[in-house]
């Protein structure tokens, strides 16, 4: 095997111990998000003082956004002081970040002593550098170890596996809800009480019948239309009913969503702006009522709601009905379980370990606790006000000098939590709640494999296809070529390397190691 599995085993996985401090109004099920429909009063307290020992550490974080000043920043001394620790932060442009971790990793004594690294910006190989340049924080973490750390343990398994290699646990995470977070919105205030869409048919004959008079059904429908025919995610792998494995593109359920969007657009429902893949207008065409349909990510509804709630009390919007072709069950392919992980440098001291993960156990405290407000928005009086419902409200400091750094290092589950739209929290709440039941690990779920560098782009060709069949402009005769093109590029090799991964795992559990 040329590269290799490099998750977490599950002598090693720290033992899961939820916290609730405060009652949410909507329990969370199966990883979906607690709601909140109002802020708690009073605020729990998360410590008695600070967990810190008084030590100084470096931070490599990125930032979308404008960079805020790092001496003389309230915001820093007063959550550092809160800790007990001192947290330099090195923050980069977001944008960059790749370049400038690539750099850094590649001189290993220029690495700070906490750094984050998302995702999308792990380095090719990375399985191979960890345990040079990071500490093992498996001693500390390990089984029942983390109850010493009881908000670090209040993270699901998910995030935990999406921070490890090599079986051993080297990353804390930024946990993101497990479940479907991408799906269609629709303008509820437009639909009025027209009939909801059942099915993946009547969502076409849904869109056509709000098409007209200036007004378009849709955006693009890309990512529901995965959904709805439980399409694998990215790169993703199943077995087929010989035993074979087959990639997302293979599988009767990519080709289905492909020609449904073929059909979706044929039928002259998708406004002209999407039909162009002027895809950064979506939110602009969907609030100010030009299409009915958008398929976004779930938080963007609350973002949306609360931009426009306050000009047009009546603007409304809701979520469909998670839908499936008729007769098949929903299937929802559960994400990885953070976003972000970030890593400690490797270092002979315990105490330095062991202090930055009490730090880390500080910024995972939950909602509703003193030290997450404090973390999220800063010091009342001067970065935040508190408004009649008891939500903070950024002043213009905070707008200087409060920006989300703490938050990349680690942070606690994720909630809905919104005092001024207690609607929304309630049907995004239940809506997540109810298709929990539809949850799927895909094969290699929760194993950060390390997949040849020759591999990186194989898929790539496949974006555009299915962006020129939903247009018209290929076939679904082109995608069985792509498809047969793929695999003698080096689809079949890449699929021999994780036919040999997966035979190597049914292995281990039929031997019980």
């Amino acid at each position: 095997m040329e590269d290799g599995v490099y998750g977490l085993s599950p002598e090693n996985t720290p033992t899961y111990v939820p916290v609730e401090l405060v009652q949410p109004d909507f329990p969370g099920v199966d990883g979906s998000a607690a709601g909140f429909t109002s802020m708690p009063n009073p605020l729990a307290d998360a410590f008695d003082a600070a967990p810190g020992s008084g030590g100084s550490y470096t931070a490599m974080t990125p930032l979308w956004g404008t960079i805020p000043p790092t001496e003389g920043n309230a915001y820093f001394d007063a959550v550092n002081e809160a800790i007990g620790t001192d947290i330099r932060f090195q923050i980069s442009d977001g944008n960059t970040y790749g370049d400038k971790l690539a750099a850094v990793l590649a001189s290993p004594r220029d690495v700070a002593d906490w750094t984050t690294i998302p995702e999308w910006n792990v380095p090719p190989r990375f399985h191979e550098a960890v345990g040079s340049i990071f500490a093992d924080l498996t001693p500390y973490l390990a089984g029942d170890a983390i109850k010493d750390y009881p908000y670090l343990a209040n993270i699901p398994t998910e995030a935990w596996q999406a921070c490890s290699w090599n079986g051993k646990i080297y990353g804390l995470p930024q946990p993101r809800e497990i479940g479907i977070t991408d799906y269609a919105l629709y303008r509820a205030d437009l639909v009025g009480d027209d009939a909801l869409p059942t099915n993946p048919d009547e969502l076409i004959d849904f869109a056509v019948a709000h098409t007209g008079d200036g007004t378009w059904g849709t955006n693009d429908l890309w990512s529901t239309a995965t959904a709805m025919f439980g399409v694998l995610p990215e790169n993703g792998w199943k077995l087929d009913e010989d035993g074979e494995l087959v990639n997302r593109v293979e599988t009767p359920e990519y080709r289905a969503a492909v020609e449904w969007m073929a059909k979706l657009y044929a039928s002259g429902a998708v406004h002209p702006d999407a039909v162009a893949d002027n895809q950064s207008d979506s939110g602009t065409r969907f609030e100010s009522g030009q299409v009915v349909l958008n398929s976004t990510g779930l938080t963007y509804w609350g973002e949306a709601l609360a931009r426009n709630r306050s000009n047009d009390p009546e603007f409304d919007i809701n979520v469909l009905p998670l839908l499936s072709p008729e007769g098949v069950d929903p299937v929802i392919y559960k994400p990885e379980g953070a976003a972000m992980c970030s890593f400690l440098k490797q270092t002979d001291d315990d105490a330095r370990i062991a202090e930055l993960l009490e730090a880390a156990n500080f910024l995972a405290a939950p909602f509703g606790t003193e030290e997450n407000q404090l973390i999220t928005y800063g010091v009342e009086g001067v970065h935040f006000m508190l408004d009649a419902n008891g939500v903070p409200v950024a002043t213009p400091e905070a707008q200087r000098e409060v920006q989300p750094t703490f938050a990349f290092l680690t942070s606690p589950p994720a909630v809905t939590a919104r005092a001024d739209l207690p609607d929304y929290v309630e049907r995004r709440s239940t809506w997540s709640a109810e298709n929990a039941q539809y949850l799927a690990e895909p094969l290699f779920y929760g194993m950060n494999i390390a997949v040849p560098n020759r591999f990186a782009s194989l898929g790539q060709p496949f974006d555009d296809l299915q962006k020129d069949i939903a247009r018209g402009r290929a076939s679904l005769d082109d995608l069985d070529a792509a498809i047969e093109t793929w695999r003698s590029s080096g689809g079949d090799d890449l699929r021999a390397f994780y036919t040999e991964i997966y035979d190597a795992q049914q292995s281990a559990e039929e031997s019980g190691s």
